[in-house]
C-alpha cells in the first residue's frame, strides 16, 4: 500500500489488523522525515506530498482511536 495515495483510505485502513496499522503508520512518519529534509535542503519537487502524508498518519491515528473507543465499523 502506497502511503499518501488514494489506496489508503478510511475504507482500507478498517479492514487491517493493529500490527499493520502500526506497520503503515511506521512507514507514513519515516516518509515524512525524508519529505521535510528534502524541503530544507531544498531538494523537495512535489510540496503536495507533504499534506497528503500527513493526512495519512492522521487517518491512521484516527482509526486507531476509534478502535480503541469501540467506535466505528470493526470492533478491537
Amino acid at each position: 500500500m502506497a502511503v499518501g495515495s488514494k489506496d489508503l483510505t478510511s475504507k482500507e485502513l478498517r479492514g487491517l489488523d493493529e500490527d499493520r496499522l502500526v506497520e503503515e503508520l511506521r512507514k507514513a512518519k519515516e516518509e515524512l522525515f525524508n519529505l521535510r529534509f528534502q524541503s530544507a535542503t531544498g531538494q523537495l519537487e512535489s510540496h503536495g506530498r507533504l499534506r497528503a502524508v500527513r493526512k495519512d498518519i492522521a487517518r491512521i491515528y484516527t482509526e486507531m482511536r476509534e478502535r480503541e473507543l469501540g467506535i466505528g465499523g470493526t470492533e478491537a
